[in-house]
């Protein structure tokens, strides 16, 4: 039976809040559309009349379709060239979704995001739901076919594991990202080592995501020391690099994901994202995002937003 225009609009005002449900589930803006569509789709199928609460049957629908693709995306994460990040997303796109609290915002940190694949496909659902956006656990349970003490127990382990490596990020806007952007790629490109440590943690660590298409380290750097050493190659344009990303890049200073970030660009294709997780005791970790099939999405929003000047015009 065709959607009404009824239906249609019901589904449209849940579009975004299921995106960024798949987008914490998922770890990538993509995939999560992706999965958005395909809930459309089956909404389009069902027999609507007998769907007594479309914003839970729609919900259980998208988690159900997420934790599919959660379990064949771990044998496909094992086949990947390097090291997996999730796809970054700029600061103003709705599939961030709720950021209200200290947990929403916390749980579409790169950090965190990067944390959650350690988990069970349940154990995420579990915890995005619930930490994220403030379900019960009766409802929980309901979309995910379990007992309600079962997904209790399913909460309290997830969130020991995401736990494990709590850290208190600090909170930035653009302005405050572009201070810290400034000051790190001085200190990057300063050619001091020490002044570059004296930014990091004790425990700093570099990853970076190519997936086999750009070259990216294979595994963490960590130190402050080693990740400084590091930066200040990777910082040091040469015609090699400037090659790969198909020309010389603009340097600016942007949140994503609710941290600052150093964002590169090409004639408006933005070819790198190098996240920098900001805590009270300096930079923790820096990662960066140059697989260029995680950036289509950033490349079109960024292309759309007001970005300001650059840090570095040219590199």
């Amino acid at each position: 039976m065709p959607l009404s225009q009824h239906e249609v609009a019901l589904f449209e005002d849940s579009r975004a809040r299921l995106e960024a449900i798949a987008y914490r589930l998922l770890g990538s803006a993509s995939d999560a559309e992706d999965a958005v569509q395909d809930t459309f789709l089956r909404w389009q199928a069902a027999d609507r009349e007998r769907v007594e609460t479309p914003e839970a049957w729609l919900t259980k629908v998208l988690t159900n379709l997420c934790l599919n693709q959660l379990t064949s995306a771990r044998a496909r994460r094992e086949a990947y060239v390097g090291m997996w990040l999730p796809e970054p997303v700029l600061a103003g796109d709705r599939m961030l979704g709720p950021v209200d609290t200290v947990e929403q915002r916390e749980s579409v940190s790169m950090a965190v995001l990067t944390l959650l694949e350690r988990l069970s496909p349940n154990e995420r659902a579990v915890y995005v739901l619930r930490e994220a956006f403030g379900y019960p656990h009766g409802e929980i349970a309901e979309i995910l076919d379990i007992t309600e003490s079962n997904c209790q127990q399913i909460y309290r382990r997830a969130k020991q594991h995401v736990a494990a490596a709590d850290r208190t990020r600090a909170e930035v806007d653009r302005a405050a990202a572009r201070r810290v952007v400034e000051e790190f790629l001085a200190a990057a490109t300063s050619g001091e080592t020490e002044r570059l440590v004296r930014l990091l943690t004790d425990d700093a660590v570099s990853v970076g995501d190519g997936g086999g298409k750009i070259p990216a380290g294979t595994k963490p750097i960590i130190g402050a020391l080693a990740v400084a050493r590091f930066l200040r190659g990777l910082l040091k344009p040469t015609d090699v690099k400037r090659n790969v990303v198909g020309g010389s890049p603009s340097l600016y200073a942007d949140v994503v994901n609710g941290a600052p970030a150093v964002v590169a660009v090409v004639a408006d294709r933005v070819v790198g994202v190098m996240s920098l997780e900001l805590t009270a005791e300096g930079v923790a970790a820096v990662r960066s995002q140059v697989n260029p099939d995680k950036l289509a999405r950033f490349t079109r929003h960024w292309s759309a937003s007001d970005h300001g000047e650059p840090v570095i015009g040219h590199w």
